[in-house]
């Protein structure tokens, strides 16, 4: 090869590199400069949390400026009124952003380093979801101006995804074909770190075991009463002596949700909730059916009548390292979360509340990427098996923070909690601009999901054919 057309290629590449630099630096300053509107659209979801399938308020507000940037929005997707997608763009490749919002029961707490419920047992943003929504809202719009000035081919779409918190929004949107002509979703989720990791969690089935009987005088007719409420514990006891007999990692968790009016009165109706977890779909399932047949025993046993309903069930997360080494390259060029002495002096004090505090700096840092084997649950798991899914975790609480806390709540309704937002924001636009602009690292992210997923995969919603538990919050 002749040295002028070497040096030509070379020019070429550098013109390349040069051009995508400059595009991610628009795409960074351009969401630096909307970064007090989308702070402050967070706030509202922080300030006015909604439960799972309640989201009403904050499913509009997204849809709102969703729609004021062009975007074309379907409501009311997959049976749930607070779901809805937002597509802006045509042809291919199609990238996903998802995008949560619901809050957790009795969460409520003040922007303040100490416990103090803004409303007292109200519900409260402990999971973030406020800067999940709001961050990967800013995201789409960002690819969507993206689209708009490169003129490529291309679509975004954005997923508003309600009840992540035990509802499995997402299933349902799963088994809709929804994401079935996606080629990768590019997401996130409020955290302590900032890391994007290829990982796995624990797959989930959930459900309301509900057992009547007779009531009756408890002092002077006993013999009369049928307990529901015995039935209930009767389970709780024999699932307890399963716990003996499970294979690791499964997590039985359960709480009596309803257990009687009055003590002199045996007790009708009572009801206990499950969650059971495992790192295999087929053991959660296999666990499920004995704690079906540990109430059916304890109905036989206390002669009351039990039925159940399967609430939610959520896959494991299948990883993608292709994706996961694309969002860790961004997230390594938008950098971490800088605090001010006023943030430090607000992380110090939170950190004494905490059993294991991290250094406060570690939040301006990315880690490196490695495999986790995560020990929580989440829907977006049934997402990961049907199309390419990959997240990064922000910085979004003091480092040390566990989610479902109020020290969560607390620093997200802070700059700490919108700063680790926008960082997720740019990670999130900028690995959307990479697949729009690469085809062939697109290609390398489907050979690894078909690989991993198995060519006889073939998909089946852990909650059956149920309609969407749309009053799982309710009660």
């Amino acid at each position: 090869m002749k040295k002028p057309l070497i040096l030509s290629l070379a020019l070429i590449l550098i013109s390349t590199i040069s051009f995508a630099q400059k595009d991610k630096k628009k795409i960074i300053a351009d969401l630096d400069a909307k970064k007090d509107h989308y702070k402050e659209i967070a706030k509202e979801l922080w300030t006015n949390p909604e439960l799972g399938y309640l989201e009403e308020n904050s499913s509009a507000l997204l849809q709102s400026e969703l729609k004021k940037e062009g975007f074309t929005i379907e409501k009311g997707v997959a049976g749930i009124p607070t779901a809805f997608t937002a597509t802006y763009g045509s042809g291919s490749p199609v990238i996903g952003v998802l995008g949560e919002f619901d809050a957790l029961p009795g969460m409520s707490q003040d922007a303040v380093p100490f416990r103090k419920a803004r409303v007292a047992g109200a519900p409260g943003q402990a999971c973030g979801h406020h800067l999940f929504g709001t961050g990967s809202m800013a995201a789409a719009i960002a690819a969507n101006d993206y689209l708009k000035e490169s003129g490529k081919s291309g679509t975004i779409r954005f997923y508003g995804t309600p009840a992540e918190e035990g509802g499995s929004g997402k299933v349902y949107m799963v088994r809709a074909g929804l994401f079935d002509d996606v080629d990768a979703i590019v997401s996130w989720h409020a955290g302590d770190r900032n890391a994007s990791n290829p990982s796995t969690n624990l797959a989930t089935i959930s459900g309301k075991f509900r057992f009547t009987g007779k009531s009756s005088h408890a002092a002077m007719a006993p013999e009369l009463g049928r307990s529901a409420l015995d039935g209930v514990e009767g389970m709780n006891d024999l699932v307890n002596m399963l716990r003996e007999h499970t294979t690791e990692p499964t997590r039985i968790h359960y709480v009596i949700t309803k257990g009687g009016d009055a003590p002199n009165i045996v007790p009708k109706e009572a009801e206990v909730y499950y969650v059971i977890r495992h790192s295999n779909r087929l053991e959660v399932k296999a666990v499920w059916d004995r704690v079906v047949k540990a109430a059916e025993g304890a109905a036989i046993g206390t002669e009351t009548e039990m039925t159940y309903e399967i609430i939610g069930g959520t896959y494991e997360k299948l990883p993608n390292e292709a994706l996961a080494k694309l969002m860790h390259s961004n997230m390594t060029i938008v950098g971490g979360v800088d605090y001010t002495e006023e943030e430090v002096a607000f992380a110090k004090e939170i950190q004494k509340t905490l059993g294991a505090p991290k250094p406060i700096e570690s939040a301006g840092e990315i880690q490196p990427m490695k495999f986790t084997y995560g020990k929580a649950s989440a829907d977006t798991g049934d997402v990961s098996w049907n199309t390419p899914t990959g997240a990064v975790n922000t910085a979004t609480w003091v480092p040390g923070t566990p989610a479902h806390s109020w020290q969560a709540v607390a620093a997200g309704g802070t700059d700490i909690g919108f700063k680790g937002m926008m960082v997720a924001a740019k990670t999130i636009a900028l690995s959307a601009m990479d697949l729009f602009k690469n085809p062939k690292l697109l290609e390398e992210i489907k050979a690894e999901f078909n690989e991993r997923r198995g060519a006889d995969f073939k998909y089946e919603a852990l909650l059956g054919d149920r309609k969407p538990a749309l009053d799982y919050r309710k009660n």
